[in-house]
């Protein structure tokens, strides 16, 4: 088989495509289709991805027929990639798992250990078991809910709060919602359980105690698992800033590449043990109190920041090709090391808002150095329609910064 005799087809539109398919076009200089329920401004006017957006395309009969008859337009020559960007398409693939595999290649998790994986009560209870270091934690069952005053905490405020259920928390809205919340005293604490509950959220909420420290002490672990579970290439990144819009918070905005073997031989373990497959994505942040990378959760995908590996070499288009289009498998794992610099932002907001630290100032020397990159400023992808786009997509983020951030907030 030809080097380019596939196609690519990823589920999403939003930063993670866009990274994804510029993954694919700087490597095999090919154009991706994408399929998404909405348009999202990452890859609105691109010249290297198509995105195709389809109502009620989370439904699971709307998902299957579209991607059925999608492939009926693909060249039956080549073979056909396909890629779940985002939880919620993560989950329909592997529920649409049997009925897509004559039609694509692709990894999907078995439904049983996705859902170990991705509620958190469970994948803590993974942790456990392997041995994975991770926060204190008690689980908030629904029924109590109706009364949080009946709740008893074994750690002291702050304490950190997030939905067990991260694919059905997607599903409710109300004033002040995150993806995860630091609550600061027990009046707050009650009072946000009361509003989930309303919300209308039905699955089980994660407790726990709050690692000390600002974002700079976050971090984000990369992997790919080739068809045979044996994990093929591996990439610490140290995050250095976060969004902090509450909608938005826990997405990064800046990585600066790392390596920590001890951390990276224990992933590699548990990826292996418990039988994964495909791209994974690791949020950790370090504890200098006992000097532990504490684990937060697992997405079956790649991270939105994902192309922080891409962009130091370490193309992840051509991981997953090798395996499932020409198969490749086996051989030594890759531990990943760089010296670029990924940003969600510009430069201004990094050096005005990242706390000093011998890692800024690492960071600073890359950017001075020209060794920085984004995700969505691609030249061959330029036009002026995009270029306006995405300058005020950057520029936005100021106004976030300014009415949201708060020097210090983690300490």
């Amino acid at each position: 088989m030809e080097k380019n005799n596939f196609d690519v087809t990823l589920l999403g539109s939003d930063i993670n495509v866009y990274g994804m398919a510029r993954a694919f076009h700087e490597k095999y200089g090919m154009v991706s289709q994408a399929y998404a329920a909405t348009q999202l401004a990452p890859t609105k006017y691109s010249k290297i991805v198509t995105v195709h957006t389809v109502p009620d395309f989370h439904d699971d009969q709307v998902f299957a027929n579209t991607l059925i008859k999608a492939h009926g337009q693909l060249n039956p020559e080549k073979k056909h990639l396909l890629i779940a960007c985002g939880d919620a398409y993560a989950a329909a693939l592997a529920r649409g798992k049997a009925t897509l595999a004559p039609y694509y290649e692709f990894h999907a998790l078995e439904e049983d250990l996705l859902e170990q994986l991705v509620n958190k009560v469970h994948f803590y209870e993974l942790c456990q078991q392997f041995q994975l270091s991770h926060p204190q934690t008690i689980v908030i069952d629904t029924p109590t809910l109706l009364d949080p005053s009946e709740i008893k905490l074994p750690f002291e405020f702050p304490i950190a709060l997030k939905p067990a259920d991260s694919v059905a928390w997607l599903d409710i809205s109300f004033v002040g919602r995150k993806k995860a919340f630091r609550v600061k005293d027990r009046a707050e604490f009650d009072t946000l359980l009361l509003k989930i509950k309303n919300a209308g959220y039905t699955g089980k909420m994660i407790c726990q105690e709050f690692i000390p420290g600002d974002d700079g002490l976050m971090h984000v672990l990369n992997a790919y698992v080739d068809s045979t579970g044996h994990v093929q290439m591996m990439f610490l990144g140290h995050a250095l800033l976060e969004d902090p819009a509450p909608g938005s918070i826990g997405n990064y905005m800046a990585i600066l590449p790392e390596a920590d073997q001890v951390v990276y031989d224990q992933i590699k373990n548990f990826l292996e043990q418990i039988n994964y497959r495909g791209f994974a994505n690791f949020d950790m942040k370090f504890d200098t109190r006992d000097n532990q990378y504490k684990l937060f959760e697992i997405n079956p995908r790649q991270g939105r920041s994902s192309f922080f590996v891409t962009l130091n070499g370490y193309n992840l288009a051509e991981y997953i090709v090798e395996d499932l289009v020409f198969g490749h498998t086996g051989g030594a794992t890759v531990f990943g090391t760089g010296e670029t610099l990924w940003l969600g932002v510009d430069n201004r907001l990094f050096k005005k808002y990242v706390k000093d630290s011998p890692a800024k100032q690492k960071a600073l020397k890359l950017i001075k150095k020209h060794q920085v990159g984004t995700t969505v400023f691609y030249h061959p992808d330029f036009s002026v329609k995009r270029w306006i786009l995405l300058k005020y997509m950057f520029y936005h983020y100021h106004a976030n910064f300014k009415n949201y951030f708060k020097e210090n907030k983690g300490e």
